[in-house]
């Protein structure tokens, strides 16, 4: 019998159904279709979402919810399955070329992916998955028919969505096509549970896509408290890393594409040393990660923007981190910078506070959940360069404000743990089994 019910006390096969209805799943096919929890995260199409299942995959699994997560197949010679942890097995599933095949290209992709999924389930006993959750539309469609075919609930996190990106495109970003707005739309419908990160991204998804209210649940994503923490702090992190003891050093980390606004920080640090040239000597502004998305479309855009704004001498770009390096560079910051024009949560706002560092960011999507305004960072109305220039120029002013606010900053981010997270989600499990029950009971209302 399984763990979970085993831990409750031994029932009879022939125990009423009434006394199972509370039943938490007990193993779930989690979906990601465009991109692997295997991944490093700030490559390709690989970022937050990645480091959001790999952290709550293992969380569900410590409280006795196995996880298997299926992901598409990227180059040849990847073993079948693979153990991420005690609980937790990755699944690559064939389906398309390995290589250079770009996330549009993906729902041309999404039949032979889900025949790769049915392969899997069709090698169990009936009842095998007790649950499908998918992440991304892509994964959604997958998620609908599976949970159909299998007769088992669907909880469906969205991550981002088209209407919202669209709503507020960076200059020159490509808009999101109707066809993902249409799919969307249908798994909004199809789904027993949305799972929402911010009560924002909620009140979007009814606005947006007509979602019932009591479908959405908010259940904010957490940070890993054991890597991303203060540690020896900002001196050490800066030795470590090589960087100057008193230079004022913003950080951007994470995809480089028109979405994520790393051009903001440049304009914002060259309209800095305009206004203030005698800075330029210790100013140093690294950028961390890769180009994705949309920004692969002019992959060295962005250190051709340097040059054009003058300031090359101080912008290092360095390629995406593992995140124990990614914490370090969190701690050498004098700030963390996310101009993003749209941000479902802002999961890296939360890493870098946890390493103690002040987060200015565009006040958009979750990040007003993320970042307390004038307590653990600042927080802009729109993506004026201006506007950025002028509190960058406060924290070199100000040597003590990065201190300060990464202590309040660190205190912050202890609420948002991993565990509160998957305990949260298995809950919205059980509300989607039980949603489900009474649908199957009653179809027609």
């Amino acid at each position: 019998m399984s763990q979970y019910v085993s831990r409750l006390g031994r029932r009879s096969p022939s125990a009423p159904a009434r006394l199972r209805l509370h039943r938490r799943p007990r193993r779930v096919a989690m979906l990601s279709v465009h991109t692997s929890p295997l991944h490093q995260p700030g490559t390709g199409d690989a970022g937050g979402m990645n480091v959001y299942i790999v952290e709550l995959a293992q969380r569900l699994a410590a409280i006795n919810i196995e996880v298997e997560i299926f992901t598409r197949a990227t180059s040849g010679g990847l073993p079948p399955t693979v153990e991420l942890a005690p609980g937790v097995l990755v699944r690559h599933v064939d389906a398309g070329p390995y290589e250079g095949l770009a996330k549009e290209e993906l729902p041309a992709q999404l039949c032979a992916f889900t025949h790769g999924v049915m392969q899997a389930w069709a090698g169990h006993r009936p009842g095998y998955y007790d649950l499908v959750h998918s992440h991304y539309w892509l994964s959604g469609h997958v998620g609908w028919l599976a949970a159909q075919r299998w007769g088992v609930p669907l909880v469906h996190a969205m991550h981002t969505m088209a209407k919202v990106k669209n709503a507020s495109l960076a200059d020159g970003d490509t808009p999101e096509p109707a066809a993902r707005v249409i799919g969307e739309t249908q798994i909004v419908a199809a789904a027993d549970r949305l799972i929402a990160n911010t009560a924002e991204e909620a009140g979007e998804l009814c606005r947006y896509y007509a979602a019932e209210p009591g479908k959405v649940a908010v259940v904010h994503p957490g940070v890993n408290l054991d890597r991303f923490r203060p540690a020896d702090g900002r001196a050490a992190a800066r030795a470590r890393l090589g960087l100057p003891q008193d230079a004022l050093i913003p950080v951007f980390a994470g995809r480089i594409q028109p979405l994520k606004a790393p051009d903001i920080l440049l304009r914002a640090v060259a309209a800095l040393l305009d206004e203030r040239p005698e800075l330029r000597s210790r100013v140093l502004v690294p950028v961390v990660g890769g180009p994705s998305g949309s920004g692969l479309a002019k992959p060295e855009g962005l250190q051709k923007l340097a040059a054009r704004l003058g300031i090359a001498d101080v912008v290092r770009f360095r390629p995406p981190v593992g995140q124990e390096q990614l914490a370090d560079w969190f701690r050498a910051a004098s700030v963390l910078v996310m101009p993003s024009y749209s941000e479902s949560f802002g999961l890296v706002a939360i890493e870098a506070q946890a390493a103690g560092t002040p987060v200015l960011a565009a006040s958009v999507g979750g990040l007003p959940v993320a970042v307390r305004h004038g307590e653990t960072g600042f927080l802009v109305d729109g993506h004026r360069p201006a506007d950025y220039a002028r509190v960058l120029e406060r924290f070199a002013d100000e040597p003590s404000l990065a201190a300060r606010m990464g202590e309040a900053a660190a205190r912050h981010a202890r609420c948002f743990g991993w565990d509160a997270s998957a305990a949260a989600t298995a809950d919205v499990y059980t509300a989607a089994a039980q949603s489900h029950r009474r649908r199957v009971r009653s179809p027609h209302g």
